[in-house]
């Protein structure tokens, strides 16, 4: 499984990392984290504003936070 985590490094794109992070050490999953910060990538995608969160290609939130809940259910959601 591979999540994309779109945006410039700001805290909010920080903060996204963590509970990607937390969601996968709760589920006991492998998983690979991505920065991804070149606005080329991102604007790819459609997203205007971060953070954004990709799962395996799929655009998953943009523009808000996702709490760890969120992202744990869509990583159940793929499996």
């Amino acid at each position: 499984m591979k999540i994309e985590i779109l945006g410039m490094g700001c805290p909010k794109c920080k903060k996204t990392t963590q509970n990607a992070q937390q969601a996968i050490e709760e589920l006991g999953i492998e998983a690979e984290i991505v920065k991804v910060e070149e606005l080329d990538k991102i604007t790819a995608y459609g997203v205007m504003m971060t953070p954004a969160l990709v799962i395996d290609g799929e655009l998953k939130v943009a523009g808000k936070i996702p709490s760890k809940q969120e992202i744990i259910n869509w990583i159940e959601e793929k499996s």
